[in-house]
C-alpha cells in the first residue's frame, strides 16, 4: 500500500495486439464553423466517422471516442465533452475568451494509478455507460494525437486528501484510530479518486432498459425538445454523450486490490444532495448517511481492504433540486406533517425511480472499477 500520494503517472498497459500504425488512420478533418449544418446523414457527403468498434479488446481496433466540434463528418458520438458543462464552453466562445481552435495540453494529465485493462472492457453489453479506455487516451490512442485530432478523456484519475469534520470527530471520540496512512493525526484521510463522464453505447443501454434502440433514440430526442437530430439521423452512430452529470469515485486504500475477491471491499452508492451533503440541511438525512459510508471506508482500508465511495451527480434521484423542493414543500403541508410520505413522483416522473435497489447496484457493478475481476 503506497504510503504517500506521488502524483507520478502511472505506468501504461502492455498489448499484444497490433494496433495499427499511423499511417492507417486517416487525416483529421478541420470543420470550418462558417457553416453550421443543422444535422447530418449517414452515408452522405461529409460523413465519416472514425470507426468505433465497441468492446473490442485492442484500444486501436475500437476507435477512440471522437466528439469534439474540430473535426466535424469524423465524429463518432453525438452530444459533446463535459456534459451539461459544454454550455459553459459555448458562452466562453461566444465571449470572445475561449478560441474555438483550441486543443487543451493533455501532456502531464496522465493518471496517477493504473486500473485494467480488464475482460470487461472487452464484452460490448457489460460497459454500456462509460468509456472504460477514457482515463488512457494519451496512451494507448497515441497514433491519433500525432496525427492532430482532437481527443478528450472522459475518465480522470488522481489523488487527493479528505478532510470531513466528522471524520475528525470520529477520531476524538476512539471510533477511528489515525495511521499516517490511510488516516493522519490531523483527521485528514488519503484517496485515490477518479471523475468519469458518461459515454452511452446505444444499444447496450436500450437491451437495459428493454426496448429497442430506436425506442430509446426517439425518446431521447423527445424528451430533449429536440436537442439531438442525429439520434434519429445518425443510426450508424452508436456513442451518445448526454448532457447530464457524471460521478466521482473515492477510494481508500489501494485501488489495486479491488480486483481481489478475497480482499473485503466496502462501497456506498450515494446520490448528490446539496442541500444536506454541502450545506447540511436539517430536511434530509443524505449527510449523516455519506458521513458513515465514510468512516467505514477508512476503518476497511485499514483493515488492508479497499472502501469506495461514489457519489452520482443527480440530485433527487435524477428529479433534481427545483422538483425536490417542491416535494419538501408538499410534505410540509401535508396533512400529519413531514412524517406523511409524498411520493416524488407525484409531481415529476424520474427514470430511476423504477429501479430497485439490486438493480442500481447491478448498473454500479458495470463500472470499469468494480467489473474488474477475471
Amino acid at each position: 500500500m503506497p504510503s504517500s500520494h506521488s502524483l507520478n503517472p502511472a505506468s501504461p498497459p502492455q498489448y499484444t495486439e497490433t494496433a495499427g500504425s499511423q499511417d492507417e488512420i486517416a487525416e483529421p478533418e478541420r470543420f470550418e464553423m462558417d457553416y453550421i449544418p443543422l444535422t447530418t446523414h449517414e452515408g452522405h457527403f461529409g460523413s465519416n466517422p472514425i470507426h468505433m468498434d465497441w468492446g473490442n479488446a485492442d484500444p486501436m481496433k475500437r476507435g477512440p471516442v471522437i466528439a469534439t466540434v474540430k473535426h466535424g463528418g469524423q465524429r463518432n458520438a453525438i452530444g459533446a465533452h463535459g456534459g451539461g458543462y459544454c454550455v459553459y464552453t459555448a458562452l466562453a466562445v461566444a465571449a470572445g475568451e475561449l478560441n474555438p481552435d483550441h486543443v487543451p495540453n493533455l501532456n502531464t494529465t496522465q493518471p496517477t494509478d493504473q486500473f485494467g485493462p480488464f475482460p470487461s472492457w472487452k464484452d460490448p453489453k457489460r460497459l454500456v455507460t462509460i468509456d472504460p479506455w477514457g482515463h488512457l487516451v494519451t496512451s494507448v490512442f497515441e497514433p491519433y494525437f500525432k496525427k492532430g485530432y482532437d481527443i478528450r478523456p472522459t475518465i480522470a484519475v488522481t489523488k487527493a486528501h479528505i478532510d470531513f469534520p466528522e471524520v475528525k470527530d470520529a477520531l476524538r471520540l476512539g471510533r477511528l484510530t489515525a495511521d499516517g496512512v490511510i488516516l493522519k493525526a490531523d483527521g485528514q484521510s488519503l484517496v485515490t479518486k477518479a471523475a468519469i463522464e458518461p459515454v452511452w453505447y446505444l444499444p447496450g443501454v436500450a437491451e437495459r432498459f428493454g426496448c429497442t434502440e430506436q425506442v430509446l433514440r426517439q425518446a431521447l430526442f423527445k424528451e430533449t425538445n429536440m436537442m439531438y437530430p442525429e439520434l434519429l439521423t445518425r443510426n450508424d452512430i452508436k456513442l451518445f454523450l448526454p448532457p447530464i452529470g457524471g460521478l466521482t469515485i473515492y477510494m481508500w486504500g489501494d485501488p489495486a486490490t479491488i480486483p481481489d475477491e478475497s480482499i473485503p471491499l466496502t462501497v456506498r452508492v450515494h446520490d448528490e444532495c446539496n442541500g444536506s451533503d454541502v450545506f447540511g440541511s436539517d430536511i434530509c438525512t443524505c449527510r449523516p448517511y455519506l458521513a458513515h459510508a465514510i468512516e467505514e471506508c477508512i476503518r476497511e482500508a485499514q483493515g488492508g481492504g479497499c472502501g469506495i465511495c461514489i457519489y452520482y451527480r443527480k440530485e433527487g434521484r435524477s428529479l433534481g433540486e427545483v422538483t425536490k423542493y417542491l416535494v419538501y414543500n408538499m410534505r410540509k403541508r401535508a396533512e400529519g406533517g413531514d412524517k406523511v410520505c409524498v411520493p416524488p413522483h407525484s409531481l415529476a416522473p424520474s427514470p430511476l425511480l423504477p429501479l430497485s435497489l439490486s438493480l442500481r447496484v447491478h448498473f454500479l457493478l458495470h463500472s470499469f472499477l468494480l467489473l474488474s475481476s477475471p
